[in-house]
């Protein structure tokens, strides 16, 4: 990433509170400047290319349409290195030097909670695609998001597990150095002994680890009857292939961390036998998704994921409470974004709660012979 220029902040970083620089790029009259921060790069660059994609088809779309305001929509975008310091650092360069007027991102919530501290400081909204950790939009009433949230995606994995699979015992795999993973876990172990299930054992890992055969050995003697591991789509195969390497046949869950078309490249036929919740799917017969799905197929030569989706759901949101606000002002975008409801999605209906998240449904996708195979969807 570019060094940060003419941008008086130091170590005052921390403060949150930015000194408007005097060498960032000026709008245009006829332009609206939008950031965006995302994983183009490190261990989940797949969310955030997909999400760039997704968000870019949403600025051609509108643009094309005559764009907002009369004016075009301009995208800036930051590579944030799927790190939360390098998201705080992105953001931090998007407000001050290129002066956007809102901001899009993150898939992950851990890079969500670096940067909503410094957009809620300074007046700027922010969308998070797909952040789903409840603690996010708690940052502050700038900070918005277009998905749904762990404590209703814990509450389906485990009503998914008890009732759909007829699960009564679940073990759960953890990323203990993850927001996400932490809370997905919780949530899911709430649910899922609420309805009368049995949590038998826990294990955790570090995002980054590749060995995983001495937490699974640790959970084999429960025998459960699945196990969750609510995090990312690396160590998700890989903690799949090394359970069926330990003879673990059983049924293993995640969340919508494992959305990607990495999940199977890496965990090959091993992935058979399981399954993951996310907020879309492509083989929904509904026109808007289609519509969506070959128009995408034909731009980038495969199909989109959910973060693809989530993505241009994000932007086209933001740009509709702009037309709707009638303003570029942070404070008038924050009004309209929270007044959103029943806005037609690619990834269903989606209204902005008063705690400025998104009901929505959410869809849960079975992983048979390399294939993502909708198996059902969930209404809030």
């Amino acid at each position: 990433m570019r060094p940060v220029r003419c941008l008086l902040m130091g170590v005052a970083l921390a403060a949150l509170t930015l000194i408007p620089s005097g060498c960032g790029e000026t709008a245009k009259e006829n332009e609206i400047l939008i950031g965006e921060y995302s994983s183009l790069t490190g261990t989940t660059a797949t969310f955030g290319q997909s999400t760039h994609r997704g968000l870019t088809m949403a600025v051609d779309d509108i643009n094309n349409a005559g764009g907002v305001l009369g004016k075009k929509i301009k995208l800036i975008t930051e590579d944030d290195q799927s790190k939360p310091e390098e998201a705080a650092t992105a953001v931090t360069k998007l407000i001050s030097r290129d002066r956007v007027v809102a901001v899009v991102g993150e898939v992950s919530s851990s890079r969500s909670l670096a940067a909503a501290p410094i957009c809620q400081a300074n007046g700027i909204p922010m969308v998070s695609n797909a952040s789903t950790n409840p603690e996010v939009t708690k940052k502050g009433e700038y900070i918005f998001r277009v998905c749904y949230i762990d404590p209703f995606q814990g509450e389906i994995l485990a009503r998914f597990a008890y009732n759909s699979l007829g699960i009564r015992k679940a073990a759960i795999l953890k990323d203990i150095r993850n927001d996400y993973s932490i809370g997905l876990a919780q949530y899911f172990s709430e649910a899922f002994k609420q309805m009368g299930g049995e949590i038998v054992a826990e294990q955790a890992y570090s995002e980054g680890d590749t060995d995983f055969k001495a937490q699974l050995t640790a959970l084999k003697p429960a025998a459960p009857e699945i196990i969750l591991v609510p995090g990312y789509y690396t160590e998700g195969a890989l903690i799949v292939k090394q359970a069926r390497e330990l003879n673990m046949t059983v049924p293993i869950l995640g969340g919508d961390g494992w959305d990607s078309a990495k999940l199977v490249e890496i965990g090959g036929q091993a992935m058979n036998n399981t399954f993951f919740s996310t907020a879309y799917s492509a083989d929904d017969p509904d026109t808007v998704v289609q519509n969506f799905a070959k128009r995408f197929k034909q731009l980038h030569n495969e199909p989109p994921d959910a973060f693809a989706a989530l993505g241009y759901d994000a932007g086209l949101i933001l740009f509709d409470a702009i037309k709707r606000a009638e303003s570029t002002e942070g404070a008038k975008i924050r009004e309209a974004l929270a007044a959103t409801r029943d806005f037609r999605g690619v990834t269903g209906s989606i209204t902005i709660d008063a705690e400025r998240n998104a009901r929505k449904p959410i869809v849960i996708i079975a992983v048979q012979d390399g294939q993502f195979r909708y198996r059902e969807t969930v209404q809030p």
